[in-house]
């Protein structure tokens, strides 16, 4: 899962990822953790390399990306 520090950034990562055909989900932030933005990106997390490349390249802040745990 990937975390943000706004709701700005999370609908652009959204945005970007969806149109460079990742299979991702908006989802609440679980419980467990703490974030400034309510809002998180669930995806494969065996495409974490990639995914983070291109958030990177296209200048998407985020504050950690995380195996999403069933906690």
């Amino acid at each position: 899962m990937v975390l943000f520090g706004s709701t700005h950034h999370a609908i652009k990562a959204e945005k970007v990822l969806s149109a460079r055909g990742f299979k991702i989900m908006l989802i609440p932030v679980p419980r467990y953790l703490s974030s400034d933005c309510g809002v998180a990106i669930k995806f494969d997390f065996s495409l974490k390399d990639s995914l983070a490349r291109v958030l990177e390249e296209e200048k998407v802040v985020v504050k950690g990306i995380h195996p999403l745990t069933g906690r």
